[in-house]
């Protein structure tokens, strides 16, 4: 089997193991959504401090959803033996590991993109704010996956692997935070978002080029 047909074989199988264990992949949108929904009820009515910390929240409610669902990135596969049998296979692992970064995003990042323009109503936000609002999520949810892979593989098999990996990829999680709920809130105000959005894109790049195969190199370091 070539690289690309592995690539997708392992893709489809990703999305039909989700398919078969829907309360995970449910877990990660239900927590999401009640997260942003919480907020107008605690802060109150008033339209233009929802306004105000809508980009914030649900773009934090995101973060966190995020890191609930890296757990299970890797940990089914390790429990099992598939991991060992992808190290040992002929195509490279890095490869393989993207294979799985991008079931993973579709099964639990899609979800969240597609779904934030709903509950950003909530918010009173603009058409226009909400519209880059689902660009900024589509951009910044895959880097924060291909971040937490490198944190989910280096942490993979630990006593408390949950909390190390909070702890290694948070503080990584935080620029994409910043010029993600940046780039809503200057949409929001008419500044234009471009330059946040180009930020967002260039994190995205170099976290494709870089993560896969550092997630490759922690898994093997993981099952030494």
């Amino acid at each position: 089997m070539g690289s690309v047909d592995a690539f997708k074989a392992l893709v489809r199988r990703d999305l039909l193991l989700a398919m078969r264990r829907r309360a995970d992949v449910l877990t990660t949108l239900i927590f999401f959504v009640i997260v942003v929904s919480l907020f107008p009820l605690g802060v109150g009515p008033e339209l233009e401090t929802l306004r105000e910390i809508a980009p914030g929240v649900v773009w934090v409610a995101a973060l966190l959803a995020s890191m609930l669902a890296l757990g299970r990135l890797f940990s089914s596969d390790y429990a099992d033996g598939t991991l060992e049998q992808m190290v040992l296979a002929p195509q490279p692992l890095g490869l393989l590991v993207g294979a799985k970064i991008v079931a993973h995003w579709l099964v639990s990042g899609l979800p969240l993109v597609l779904i934030a323009p709903v509950l950003g109503i909530q918010y009173d936000m603009s058409w226009e704010a909400l519209g880059i609002l689902m660009l900024s999520l589509a951009i910044g949810t895959p880097v924060l996956g291909l971040i937490g892979a490198v944190g989910a593989a280096l942490t993979l098999g630990l006593r408390g692997g949950g909390v190390l990996v909070s702890l290694l990829v948070l503080p990584l999680y935080i620029p994409v935070l910043i010029f993600g709920a940046g780039a809503v809130d200057a949409a929001a105000t008419g500044t234009g978002a471009g330059a946040h959005l180009s930020l967002l894109g260039a994190f995205l790049a170099v976290s494709l080029f870089f993560a896969p195969w550092a997630a490759a190199l922690g898994l093997r370091i993981s099952l030494e």
